[in-house]
């Protein structure tokens, strides 16, 4: 019996040879009379002529030309059939593909993996019996090496390609083709050759009760003794809800815990927040306690990397009077000590800009090489009127929001300064449109509140309690605002956060509260300046958090992977299989300035060990040294990144991982349906895995390979064209010959 790939045979051929011919009852007769009267006339002519020689050899000559046009006449064909005098081939096509692990067959009353049920099938004394019938060939598929996708139509495809004779083919599957093309294609293929395929379906159709986590959503990075927000999906094929309580294990030993209704037959999503205590690299391991229903318990945990830094953020806070929300913020930002703040006071009544402390700059940075050290910008009441922003300014700031991923918040005020910058090259990052006809604004004598929108309620940016309902209620209880900026609506594409409590707009409740994304970096839009009323009752608690969380929002992307002379950044920020990355990186030259051209590589290395190199172009602007590449996901875990710029000498090594949610999984429902389809498209028949004695019977029924026939058509061969010809030429000059013409 042969296990080797299935390879073309050898064999020789036996020729079995016949005639047959292509006519008709009635072409027969026509034939028959003619043939008929010429030997008739031929005999009267012989005894007319006393049994003369030479007329005797001219009358065989008129009745062998008849004949033989007779003959031809009925479309005569030399058939000759070529039959292998060696067994014909049948292939074995075994799945050895990830999801054959899945434990839902039943051996004994106890479940198994497909895989293990599927051994005895490989092996070559099963078959003992067909090798005496045939060449006996078994092959796995997918080939080694390919983990993520079964493709069932180019291993049904090689047979017919590699071998020859082939009697017919076992698909032993259960069904899961997630790559390739679709199956049925090939069928084609096997009909025209009267090759049947059998099909032995493995796996329960229906999926077993199982919880099964699907992902963990950790962000990259996080900070010392800042809340990080760790989501996770949960899969549930049990028939009823389940309260289980959610494990997280951190590799310096930290423990924590989460109760959650995972919901029946459905995905349940949640997140738990972890915060760190100490800086450097960790491993976060989400758990789902086995559950007495499931049958598969290998699919409840999931781990992924995540780095903790001792982080500085720089941040500029840009504004016109030293109003309450500009002192409060000011303050918060200082205090925090992740946060470097520079602000920047541009008074009408002072004779130079400034302050009395470290925290104040001289004037608007100068140079793109000053204002890229900035994480997050805040414009407060400012706009373009003399002694504010330049348009210059301006266009500088958009730069840093779009190519280089900083945050932009906006925050106007009683001045109206901000409705100039309409006019200006940041209208286009500005998330509203304000009312033209109140640029002061709208005060009110009773606090007014914003109210959370349901994006507003899942944003992490609007999170000041641990839970969803705690955090509606502290929302709904938060000190009111006594001033807002007049917001016409919305533009498009923009995500709003919370409303007015009962202010219209042009699209309904007015928009307070709105984020977007511009190029690469953010864009927040609050349309009020009460938020330092916060702090009455509670001091920082609600302030400070929402400040902090706004900053790091904003500035987390730019702060991914950065170097001495790079920055690298890619989103989305938690990759999944399948995604096409985008990626981005800052180059500065040794002097400071962005490097507006060069040659920039990303080398990125999966965790199979595959390498790919992309080669970044410039991302649209080259005065901020911005560049811009694609990268698509086809592997779970972790890859390793390492930026070389070949003008600065520079690199810059760092790491993503992309969360699996793989093709091939453990625990779905088989399809057998797909094999039984082959089978009976192709006139072969579905097994059983259970039944083994059902196996030769079938396969014994399966047609041997058809012959080669090949057809010779006499009526038209040349040679016997070539004889007819003869004949009657003979016959004409015989005629000559003896006085007859």
């Amino acid at each position: 019996m042969n296990t080797d790939p299935i390879a073309e045979n050898s064999a020789t051929n036996t020729a079995y040879q016949s005639l047959s011919f292509s006519t008709s009852p009635w072409l027969v007769l026509v034939s028959v009379l003619a043939c008929a009267m010429c030997f008739a006339l031929s005999w009267l002519a012989i005894r007319r002529s006393g049994y003369s020689r030479g007329i005797i050899g001219l009358e065989l000559l008129r009745c062998g030309a008849v004949l033989l046009g007779a003959i031809l006449l009925n479309q005569p064909e030399w058939i000759q059939d070529f039959r292998s005098t060696q067994k014909p081939t049948f292939a074995i096509l075994v799945d050895r593909s990830p999801s054959m692990q899945t434990q839902d067959v039943l051996v004994d009353k106890k479940a198994t993996s497909r895989q293990t049920a599927t051994d005895a099938i490989s092996k070559p004394e099963s078959w003992s019996e067909l090798s005496k019938l045939a060449n006996v060939v078994i092959s796995d598929f997918p080939p080694q090496g390919v983990v993520d996708g079964t493709d069932l139509s180019s291993p049904l495809g090689s047979v017919l390609d590699n071998a020859s004779n082939v009697m017919g083919v076992l698909v032993v599957s259960d069904g899961d083709w997630n790559s390739g093309a679709p199956p049925v294609s090939v069928t084609s293929r096997y009909r025209t050759l009267g090759t049947p395929i059998f099909a032995m379906p493995v796996g329960s159709p229906t999926r077993l009760p199982d919880l099964e986590l699907l992902s963990i959503d950790t962000p990259t990075f996080g900070i010392v003794k800042k809340g990080v927000r760790i989501p996770f999906t949960i899969e549930s094929s049990l028939p009823r809800d389940v309260v289980s309580t959610i494990v997280i294990n951190t590799s310096d030993g930290e423990r924590l815990t989460k109760e959650v209704r995972v919901r029946a037959m459905s995905r349940t999503s949640d997140a738990v927040v972890w915060t760190p205590k100490t800086e450097g690299d960790f491993s976060i391991q989400v758990e789902i306690p086995e559950h007495s229903e499931e049958t598969i318990t290998s699919n409840n945990t999931a781990s992924s990397p995540i780095s903790i830094r001792q982080e500085k953020l720089k941040v500029l806070v840009i504004d016109s009077l030293p109003r309450w929300e500009y002192r409060y913020l000011r303050n918060a930002l200082s205090r925090d000590p992740g946060v470097e703040v520079s602000c920047l006071l541009l008074h009408p009544d002072l004779d130079r800009v400034g302050g009395g402390n470290k925290d104040y700059i001289k004037e608007f940075p100068a140079t793109l090489e000053e204002l890229s050290k900035y994480d997050v910008v805040f414009l407060g009441d400012v706009g373009t009127d003399k002694g504010q922003l330049t348009q210059e300014q301006c266009q500088m700031i958009r730069g840093l929001v779009e190519f280089q991923a900083s945050g932009l918040v906006f925050m106007p005020g009683s001045q109206g300064n901000q409705h100039s910058l309409f006019q200006t090259p940041l209208e286009p990052l500005i998330p509203v449109v304000l009312d033209p006809t109140n640029p002061d604004g709208i005060g009110t004598r009773n606090a007014m509140r914003m109210e959370l929108t349901e994006a507003g309620r899942r944003s992490l940016l609007t999170k000041l309690a641990d839970t969803a309902e705690d955090n509606v209620d502290v929302w709904m209880n938060l000190p009111g605002f006594q001033w807002h900026t007049a917001v016409a609506r919305a533009k498009a594409g923009v995500e709003v956060l919370a409303v007015h409590e009962t202010a219209i707009g042009e699209q309904g409740r007015m928009a307070l509260l709105a984020t977007k994304t511009f190029g690469s970096g953010k864009v927040l839009f609050m349309g009020t300046d009460g938020v330092w009323r916060w702090r009455k009752g509670v001091e920082d608690k609600y302030h400070y958090r929402f400040w902090s969380q706004v900053v790091r929002w904003m500035a987390y992307q730019r702060n991914m992977a950065k170097g001495e002379s790079m920055r690298f950044y890619f989103s989305p920020d938690t990759p999944s299989i399948g995604q096409t990355l985008t990626l981005r990186a800052n180059v500065m030259q040794a002097s400071g300035e962005p490097l507006a051209q060069g040659d920039l590589t990303a080398r990125i290395e999966s965790p199979s060990g595959k390498s790919q190199s992309i080669k970044l172009a410039s991302g649209g602007s080259e005065s901020w040294g911005s560049f811009e590449g694609r990268y698509e996901t086809t592997e779970p875990g972790t890859h390793k990144v390492t930026l070389l710029c070949k003008q600065t000498a520079e690199s810059l090594e760092t790491s993503f991982f992309v969360q699996g949610v793989t093709r091939e999984r453990i625990g779905q429902a088989a399809r057998p349906k797909v094999l039984e389809e082959l089978a009976r498209l192709t006139g072969g028949k579905t097994l059983s895995l259970q039944e083994p004695d059902q196996w030769m019977d079938a396969i014994r029924m399966a047609p041997q390979p058809p012959s080669t026939i090949r057809r010779i058509p006499l009526w038209s061969h040349p040679w016997l064209v070539a004889l007819m010809v003869v004949l009657l030429t003979a016959f004409w000059i015989g005629r000559k010959a003896i006085g007859l013409i």
